[in-house]
């Protein structure tokens, strides 16, 4: 059975997107992992006191750092992965709905409406 060059279009159109859904969820599940490390971060180092030494990982080196600097760098990580949470979803959301078109016209192309 030969495909219609369009609906060969489509179908590349329907396999693009659903890579790029993909990829935008794996980004997503990175991010609230990394969210979730900071989290914890953030409430390990509210258990210290403020005269302790805190160390961070920079590279492949420990350097010390104040309480206060880390809890300032973890938070303003923690906004800064929030918004791009939100940024992606936004999108995943956008390609959502034009998964969903492109996959109702294939369906009607292939004679399969709902």
């Amino acid at each position: 059975m030969d495909i219609p060059p369009q609906v060969q279009d489509k179908l590349a159109q329907f396999q693009t997107l659903q890579q790029q859904l993909q990829l935008l969820g794996l980004q997503k599940q990175q991010l609230l992992v990394q969210g979730n490390d900071v989290d914890n971060a953030l409430t390990e180092l509210g258990k210290i006191s403020g005269g302790e030494k805190v160390y961070r990982a920079v590279g492949m080196l420990l350097i010390e750092s104040s309480k206060g600097e880390s809890e300032k760098m973890l938070k303003e990580e923690k906004e800064l992965g929030d918004t791009r949470i939100k940024v992606l979803e936004r999108q995943e959301k956008k390609l959502t709905e034009r998964f969903e078109e492109l996959r109702k016209e294939l369906q009607a192309m292939l004679g399969k409406g709902e």
